[in-house]
């Protein structure tokens, strides 16, 4: 599949962490705790080119007419869910922006301060029903598990190569589909059911030359290849960082501490911390899931023979991504840490749930 119908994204240079912002701790602090937008009060744009920059992100192209005309489409659903679920009043200038881009400074705040509550309710609610559009979008298209598997595999190997060659100091890189008897293991052993998601079909695994690398890597991500607001809530197994650490660690970050969307305890308080419960003990990583946004342009007619009444043309495709630095790695593959270990206590529970109030398979007696 190529790339062809990809919107063309504006050269960046790679960024220090010494270098970023409030709008750049608050999307990295996403993907490390696996929030969600929904839980966002305002954006951080300030430009209608950063705008601009992050619809291209999302495979929308604000020059094509269809791509406009579907996003004011979203817009318009979002907004007539709101007037009529909850009878919000929705102003003009929100519901039927000049430009698409105005209601992403709306949202920051960059426009008209008083219609930046209202323009991010109907960003989160556009959010929502872009993803039920995608995955509606993936069910009626012709493109099977495997194409999708390997156009996302391409576009991740182009954002990886082209990280390389700004100087990001990428050792290893590889990237994998899990097999089917991975994946009936993996549904019987989580807790939560047998029919739960499995989000890590496909996977890519980045090692970095030093722990002060994975920062600056994970932010060329966002800027290249995954929009912040996909990031998929709750699927994150952060071990590498402590985000209180890393307030303390960078000033540039501790001033902002107070302006955060949520308070600098949040991570400590959650009850339910989150990890992998078959990892071995010193086991360190960062490992997260996201959407990323893929055009299905190849599988659709030309947009002036498409009928489908201003729909979308972008489907998601959930991805785990495995991030850390080479040392850490490497004591990742020691001991009780080692990937055998790991499918070994994995198969242990499941050979325990699968048995309990039955009789035990016998072991295969050595050779």
């Amino acid at each position: 599949m190529s790339l062809k119908h990809q919107p063309a994204l504006p050269d960046l240079p790679v960024r220090r962490v010494e270098e970023m912002g409030l709008k750049e701790l608050e999307r990295i602090r996403m993907i490390l705790r696996g929030g969600s937008i929904i839980e966002w009060r305002r954006l951080h744009f300030t430009t209608w080119d950063e705008v601009d920059r992050f619809l291209r992100l999302c495979q929308i192209d604000p020059t094509q007419k269809h791509d406009e005309a579907w996003v004011r489409q979203v817009l318009a659903d979002a907004v007539d869910y709101l007037r009529r679920t909850f009878d919000y009043k929705v102003a003009d200038a929100v519901a039927n922006p000049n430009m698409v881009h105005d209601l992403f400074l709306l949202a920051s705040g960059q426009i008209d301060r008083k219609y930046r509550k209202i323009a991010c309710v109907v960003l989160k609610v556009m959010h929502v029903i872009q993803h039920i559009e995608a995955r509606d979008l993936l069910f009626k298209t012709a493109v099977s598990e495997a194409g999708l598997a390997q156009m996302v595999t391409e576009r991740v190997l182009a954002v990886v190569d082209e990280a390389k060659a700004k100087g990001l100091p990428i050792v290893e890189f590889s990237d994998s589909i899990k097999t089917r008897e991975s994946v009936i293991t993996k549904l019987i052993a989580k807790r939560e059911s047998t029919a739960a998601a499995v989000y890590d079909r496909t996977r890519f695994r980045i090692i970095v030359k030093d722990r002060d690398d994975v920062l600056p890597t994970l932010y060329f991500l966002t800027q290249r290849l995954i929009p912040f607001n996909f990031v998929v809530p709750a699927q994150s197994e952060n071990t590498l960082f402590r985000f209180k650490e890393l307030l303390e660690q960078y000033p540039n970050f501790r001033k902002y501490a107070r302006q955060l969307h949520l308070d600098v305890d949040y991570e400590e308080r959650e009850e339910n911390k989150r990890g992998n419960a078959f990892s071995g003990s010193t086991y360190r990583i960062l490992n997260f899931v996201a959407d990323v946004p893929i055009r299905l342009d190849a599988y659709l007619p030309p947009p002036e023979y498409d009928d489908r009444d201003h729909r979308g043309r972008i489907t998601l495709a959930t991805c785990e991504f495995q991030i850390a630095d080479e040392r850490q790695a490497f004591e990742n593959e020691k001991g009780e840490n080692s990937h055998e270990r790991y499918k070994q206590r994995q198969r242990d529970v499941v050979l325990k749930r699968l048995s309990r109030g039955l009789v035990v398979p016998k072991k295969r007696k050595s050779v």
